[in-house]
């Protein structure tokens, strides 16, 4: 195991799809830590759109302009990945109350259980709800335009996602 390191972050999330939330979060705090790893995992409570190596090619496509982030894919506990690299901090976007709620039992189990801190920051105000679960609704069954949908998700992963689960035209 690497000599654990409070330079480095891990920010763990399905990321499916990416938003532009998720980005700005990713920008902040890659000036924060030395090394930022952008951690791909699987929620086992969500059906996924995309396989962990698309969601990992399209941040690399996002993240590649910032030299200190890496994206990784991994499976089981975030705080067992992080310690696996040498992470001492998992990072946290959160959106309001709800999120700070449910985020506080996991971070305070990851400490206790894995001598892992969590720090949290705060979403930028243009993302406060943006939401992967409400993006994927709204393109598998309603109607919009995407360059409407290029606010919450890079346009790219606009198109990939309205190819994944497609729009029924009435």
């Amino acid at each position: 195991m690497p000599e654990p390191s409070a330079n480095m972050a891990v920010f763990p999330g399905a990321f499916d799809p990416m938003t532009h939330g998720h980005l700005d979060i990713i920008q902040r705090a890659a000036k924060l830590y030395e090394k930022l790893i952008v951690a791909v995992g699987h929620n086992p409570l969500k059906a996924e759109v995309f396989t962990p190596e698309e969601r990992e090619e399209m941040l690399v496509r996002h993240t590649r302009d910032q030299p200190n982030v890496s994206v990784m894919t991994y499976s089981g506990l975030t705080v067992e990945f992080a310690r696996s690299i040498g992470a001492r901090v998992i990072l946290r976007g959160i959106r309001d109350n709800v999120d700070l709620h449910a985020e506080l039992e996991i971070a305070t189990t990851n400490r206790i259980i894995g001598d892992i801190e969590t720090v949290f920051l705060m979403t930028s105000g243009q993302h406060i709800l943006t939401s992967s679960t409400l993006i994927k609704q709204i393109v598998e069954i309603g109607r919009y335009d995407a360059d409407h949908l290029a606010r919450l998700v890079p346009l790219d992963v606009a198109k990939r996602l309205e190819e994944r689960l497609g729009r029924a035209e009435a």
